[in-house]
């Protein structure tokens, strides 16, 4: 399977869903990040994504190619992340044929209405557990060491 994370600003939500992925999910999964910036790239490669690319044209191109898309509510609002996601990355993002998980965490003034305010760690454990289901993977499974762990 084939995910693509995408984030902006800093990086740091897709570098937590990166890691806890990681953690938590069978090592053949290929993580693509995609972020709208250099830094959130540079942030989720080093939380153990496959590998990274940035801005507009990166996202255009990746989205068509991945089985999952996951980020915050922001990936499909154009404007959001204060401006760095273009109405293009918006725009691909929501008519991407690929299952998006989105994490309902926003700066922008839109609210979803009937979603809990659930702290990042609780909506990261159950973006996990929906992979899981869409994998077919035991919700219970042990997890075996990462390959992209460093030999010793």
């Amino acid at each position: 399977m084939r995910i693509a994370v995408i984030d902006g600003q800093g990086g740091g939500i897709g570098r937590y869903v990166i890691d806890q992925i990681r953690k938590a999910l069978p090592v053949d999964l290929e993580i693509i990040a995609l972020g709208t910036n250099a830094i959130a790239t540079s942030l989720m490669l080093k939380a153990g994504a496959n590998e990274g690319a940035s801005g507009e044209n990166a996202i255009a191109i990746n989205v068509e190619d991945v089985d999952v898309i996951i980020g915050p509510l922001g990936i499909v609002l154009a404007h959001s992340m204060s401006g760095e996601l273009t109405p293009k990355m918006a725009e691909v993002v929501a008519k991407s044929r690929a299952q998006k998980l989105l994490l309902p965490l926003t700066l922008s003034k839109v609210e979803v209405v009937g979603v809990e305010a659930d702290p990042l760690p609780h909506l990261v454990e159950k973006l996990i557990n929906r992979l899981k289901e869409l994998m077919g993977v035991d919700r219970e499974c042990a997890r075996p060491v990462p390959i992209y762990a460093k030999a010793k």
